[in-house]
């Protein structure tokens, strides 16, 4: 499928904002923006990862601090 944008010729700013705007558009109405079936499968194996214990949940602020750390 081709398309109208000239991304080849946009900058990475400009790309950015793209999406940014595409994605509040379909924000809009998110009843017509169905999750894909793999998401399904994703959330299951999480789910049983949580109930063998080989995972486990962690308050939103632990994980905020987890995501800030820097890669080792």
């Amino acid at each position: 499928m081709a398309h109208p944008l000239a991304l080849d010729d946009m900058t990475i700013a400009e790309k950015l904002q793209l999406l940014e705007a595409l994605w509040e558009d379909l924000s809009r109405e998110p009843e017509n923006v169905p999750p894909p079936p793999w998401h399904e499968d994703v959330l299951r194996a999480r789910e049983l990862r949580l109930k063998d214990g080989s995972s486990k949940l962690v308050d939103w602020n632990e994980a905020k601090d987890r995501l800030r750390e820097p890669l080792k």
